[in-house]
């Protein structure tokens, strides 16, 4: 049985085609009031971009987007400004000490 079966009864022996998903993607892009660039490659890249600011590692979605190799997945995701933004510099966790006039 296929998740996304290729007719309405729902238990198609094949699943439904590209076309098909392409034509229902643009639809609820088009009711969202979304521009008409909308593919499904975009919900795609939206999907991954999601996962990453809510703090799944790259390996997983990497798996998740069935990439062989994790640079595909690096160069496919783009960081929002919030999650790069939201990302601590391992210098800001050092202990310092403070200098008294003496030491300089």
């Amino acid at each position: 049985m296929w998740l996304f079966p290729g007719n309405r009864s729902h238990a198609s022996d094949h699943p439904i085609t590209p076309k098909v998903i392409y034509q229902a993607c643009k639809r609820a892009a088009r009711r969202a009031g979304l521009p008409n660039d909308v593919h499904p490659h975009t919900l795609r890249h939206c999907f991954a971009t999601h996962l990453l600011e809510g703090g799944a590692d790259l390996r997983t979605i990497q798996m998740l987007l069935g990439h062989r190799d994790l640079e595909e997945t690096t160069l496919y995701l783009h960081l929002s400004r919030r999650h790069l933004n939201a990302t601590a510099s391992p210098l800001d966790s050092l202990k310092l000490k403070d200098e008294s006039p003496q030491d300089q």
